[in-house]
C-alpha cells in the first residue's frame, strides 16, 4: 500500500506498561458511549479490540448497513474512524493518554456492507510525546478466517498521536460528558 506518511528515523521503542492487559484480553472502552469503542453507542462501530503481543493489538468489526457511503459500500469516513479508534486504543498498552494529530488512510479496495473486518495495529516507536502507529485491515469470513485466497489488505493507515495530560486536555470538555471514565479529565 502507498502512503505519504513519513515515519522518522531513530524512533525510541515503545514500552508496554507492566500492568497492561495480557495478550488476548479485551481492550476496555474509555467511554461506554464512544462512537468507536463504546458498547452502548447505538450507531457506533462496536470495535472488539484485543491486546496482542508486544506493542500490538487486533480488532474486529461488522460493516453494518448504517455505515453505507457509496451504494452497498462502507463510507470512507467510517473506515477512517475505525482506523483512528483502533490505533488510539493501541497506545493504551503504554499506559498513556494520547490524541490523534495526523491520520493517513489508504483505501485499497471497496468494502461491502455485511463484511467483517480484522484490524492489526502496532506502535512503530516514539519520539518525546509523539507516538507513531500503523494499522492494516483485512476482510474475514464469518468464521473469523481470512477471506479469499490471498489475504489481501483492504485498507491501511498510519497515525501520529500526541501524549497529553488528560486533566488539562479534557478540563473544559469533560463537563459535557456524562459517560467518560474518571481518568479522562478528572
Amino acid at each position: 500500500m502507498k502512503s505519504t506518511f513519513v515515519v522518522p528515523d531513530g524512533l525510541e521503542p515503545a514500552q508496554r506498561r507492566s500492568d497492561a492487559l495480557a495478550p488476548g484480553d479485551r481492550m476496555p472502552s474509555h467511554n461506554p458511549m464512544c462512537f468507536g469503542c463504546g458498547p452502548d453507542a447505538p450507531n457506533g462501530l462496536h470495535l472488539d479490540a484485543r491486546a496482542g503481543e508486544g506493542m500490538a493489538i487486533t480488532g474486529e468489526m461488522l460493516v453494518e448497513p448504517h455505515f453505507e457511503g457509496g451504494p452497498g459500500m462502507i463510507h470512507g469516513g467510517i473506515l477512517s474512524s475505525a482506523f483512528d479508534e483502533i490505533m488510539g486504543m493501541n497506545v493504551m498498552l503504554m499506559g498513556v493518554t494520547a490524541v490523534t494529530a495526523v491520520l493517513d488512510v489508504d483505501f485499497a479496495k471497496p468494502i461491502q456492507l455485511g463484511s467483517r473486518l480484522r484490524f492489526s495495529t502496532e506502535i512503530l516507536g516514539t519520539q518525546r510525546r509523539k507516538i507513531y502507529v500503523r494499522a492494516v485491515a483485512h476482510l474475514i469470513d464469518g468464521d473469523g478466517n481470512s477471506g479469499g485466497d490471498t489475504g489481501e489488505e483492504v485498507g491501511g493507515a498510519h497515525g501520529l498521536f500526541i501524549i497529553v495530560d488528560p486533566s488539562v486536555h479534557f478540563r473544559e470538555s469533560r463537563a459535557k460528558s456524562q459517560f467518560a471514565s474518571p481518568e479522562f479529565g478528572a
